[in-house]
């Protein structure tokens, strides 16, 4: 590996972001998901969730809305909320869907700063009532139009950008995060992939 692309990598990696993460519930379009692994790639996020209950598992994303961001993630499919939530909770101290609801609160009044997993739902029929129950609470996207919904990868770019500007704010960008094997292990991985 030459200096140059060491130096570029290790700069990436200094920058992921652990403590946050994105599930998305039963998306049916690949290309969508693979929208979502784009902007969960260019916020710092190393691993993502993918829970298939009502659809079967993805073999592959499309490649073209993803720029091959897949190749950097860890992606980590499910066909099991319960194994899913299990495995979510080890690492998250927080889970919120996008849903619509009396008790949902704005984007902008979540503190995306602590351990958080944002979920995203089905294109069409959004998180199914199994989730919401699951998770610790409920927020949506502030809108002034007569659509009161966003293209999911529209909406989980709206979402990370946010969670982006407050970890930014915070400094979270200028400490290295990723620790021990999981940063050494990446590190020799990546060794291997093209750009």
């Amino acid at each position: 590996m030459t200096p140059e692309r060491n130096e570029r990598l290790t700069s990436v990696l200094n920058k992921r972001q652990p403590d946050l993460t994105v599930l998305l519930e039963n998306v049916f379009d690949p290309h969508n998901i693979s929208a979502v692994m784009r902007t969960c790639d260019a916020v710092g996020i190393q691993d993502i969730y993918i829970l298939n209950t009502k659809i079967p598992p993805h073999k592959k994303w499309g490649a073209k809305s993803s720029s091959s961001a897949a190749r950097w993630l860890t992606i980590q499919q499910f066909t099991n909320a319960n194994d899913c939530f299990a495995a979510i909770r080890k690492q998250f101290s927080k889970i919120y869907t996008t849903h619509l609801s009396s008790d949902a609160v704005g984007l902008h009044e979540l503190d995306l700063t602590e351990s958080v997993c944002l979920v995203f739902g089905n294109e069409h029929s959004g998180v199914s009532e199994e989730i919401i129950a699951m998770a610790d609470g409920n927020f949506i996207i502030p809108q002034v139009g007569i659509i009161k919904s966003l293209n999911i990868s529209v909406a989980c770019a709206v979402c990370l950008y946010e969670a982006y500007r407050q970890k930014n704010e915070a400094g979270h960008y200028n400490e290295l995060k990723l620790q021990g094997d999981k940063l050494e292990n990446l590190r020799t991985e990546w060794g291997f992939l093209e750009e």
